[in-house]
């Protein structure tokens, strides 16, 4: 298994988890996902492999350390003995490895940080997905699917290593055997340790907003805390799935193992109310609908203006009230309310 990547390619392999119309249901998923640069520094090992099972962190090496450690309970538990020791060997040579791939791609980029990536799905037919992604500075270079069974090169650079691999070694033969039996046997191995914690189904909680932007309405539909990963969410206008019009952020990973995810889609502001966001995850009964209300926020709306206005009169009538008085006070020393007053003394 090579070494794999960076934060953007993190991004768009567990992007793979989720099919947004929810048509194709991923039971579990295992990627290796790996950084190796030219010039490390404080925080930024030379090289760095993070393993994640259903999305979810669990093992991890870098140079710094120089071993692989557990990052979940479960793994920690589940190991068998000698565990530690083969993965950290193993992740020896990727470093290696890595190091030898990092100089062909500054000799021909001039670029000091390598990234690749790996992965293995289990889908819910029973079928194998799988693909590896090689790239440098969050680019692609050269990609394999198990599908396709061939590598696509993104550039005129990396197609020199497509033909090598293709006709000159058994790389295709490699990963096809790595990615449909290797990569598959380590996965069902790992669910078995960490079973019932991945078993486990935390439904999301579900926000709906909207936000007019020159003379468009933008209305965001935002899953939070979910578990399992698989989530489909959906813009409806009436009983229509609207897929063509939805933009989708993908699944992302929080810090408590948990997921969020969302979905947005342009509206004319006069057709707000017939929208309906559609969410379906395996920790919820039945799908859930959901509205954007705008009432609440246009209430808000109109109670900060009211107290604003009143602000503002009240302001005023206090100014009016202050420069009456002043002008009373000098009338008053001008002698030009005597009569008044003299009228009240003698009525005494």
């Amino acid at each position: 298994m090579a070494p794999a990547l960076g934060a953007g390619l993190l991004l768009g392999l567990l992007g793979l988890l989720w099919d947004p119309g929810g048509a194709t249901k991923v039971l579990h998923s295992l990627h290796c996902l790996s950084v190796a640069v030219s010039e490390p520094s404080p925080g930024v090992p030379q090289f760095m492999s993070t393993g994640y099972l259903d999305g979810i962190p669990f093992v991890r090496y870098d140079s710094e350390r120089g071993r692989a450690q557990p990052l979940t309970q479960w793994i920690k538990d589940g190991a068998e003995p000698g565990y530690w020791d083969k993965k950290t060997q193993t992740c020896e040579r990727h470093q290696h490895v890595a190091a030898r791939n990092l100089d062909i791609l500054r000799e021909r980029y001039n670029h000091s940080r390598g990234e690749w990536g790996d992965l293995c799905d289990l889908l819910s037919d029973g079928s194998i997905r799988g693909s590896y992604r090689n790239g440098y500075d969050g680019r692609d270079f050269i990609s394999f699917d198990l599908g396709s069974e061939r590598f696509v090169a993104a550039d005129s650079a990396a197609e020199i290593t497509r033909r090598h691999w293709e006709h000159e070694t058994n790389e295709v033969e490699r990963w096809t055997n790595y990615l449909e039996h290797d990569c598959l046997e380590r996965l069902q191995k790992y669910v078995g340790y960490g079973q019932k914690e991945l078993n486990r189904k935390e439904a999301p909680d579900v926000h709906v907003s909207g936000k007019e932007e020159h003379g468009t309405l933008i209305l965001s539909c935002h899953a939070y805390g979910f578990y399992p990963s698989s989530i489909a969410v959906n813009w409806m206008k009436g009983d229509e799935i609207w897929d063509q019009e939805t933009e989708w952020g993908g699944i992302v990973p929080n810090s408590d193992g948990t997921f969020h995810t969302w979905a947005r889609i342009e509206a004319r502001p006069e057709e707000w109310e017939q929208y309906r966001c559609r969410v379906e995850h395996p920790g919820m009964s039945e799908p859930g609908i959901f509205a954007w209300e705008p009432t609440s926020g246009g209430n808000l709306t109109v109670v900060v203006a009211v107290s604003i206005i009143t602000a503002i009169i009240i302001l005023i009538v206090v100014i009016g009230f202050v420069i009456w008085r002043r002008q009373s006070g000098r009338e008053d020393r001008n002698g030009y309310n005597m009569a008044a007053g003299n009228y009240l003394g003698t009525t005494a």
